[in-house]
C-alpha cells in the first residue's frame, strides 16, 4: 500500500512468500527457547493437499517492484509467538 504507483508494474496480483518452515525446524527454535518442549504428529487427509502445493512461491517481482522485505525469520517468528502466546494466557 505504501509503494509508489509507479513501481507496480503488476496489475492484477502479486505472489508474497513471506517465511516457510517444516515442523521439524519449528520445534528445533522452540527447544532453544523450552527444552522440554515435545512435539508429535500423524498427518492426515490434509497431507495430500498440502503436498499438491508448489514447494516454494516465487516473490521476486514484489521484492523488484516495491521492495519487499519480510520482518521475520524463524528464530524472530518463535520468539514473537512463545511470548505472545504467554502474555495471552496470562503467564
Amino acid at each position: 500500500m505504501e509503494a509508489e504507483a509507479s513501481r507496480v508494474r503488476v496489475r492484477s496480483s502479486y505472489n508474497v512468500a513471506g517465511i516457510s518452515f517444516n515442523p521439524r525446524e519449528l520445534s528445533h527454535e522452540i527447544r532453544k527457547l523450552m527444552p522440554e518442549f515435545e512435539i508429535s504428529y500423524d498427518p492426515d487427509f490434509r497431507q495430500a493437499i498440502a503436498d499438491s502445493w508448489p514447494a516454494s512461491i516465487d516473490d521476486s517481482v514484489a521484492r523488484a517492484d516495491w521492495g519487499l522485505t519480510t520482518g521475520y525469520d524463524l528464530p524472530r517468528l518463535t520468539s514473537t509467538m512463545l511470548s505472545e502466546t504467554a502474555r495471552k494466557l496470562g503467564k
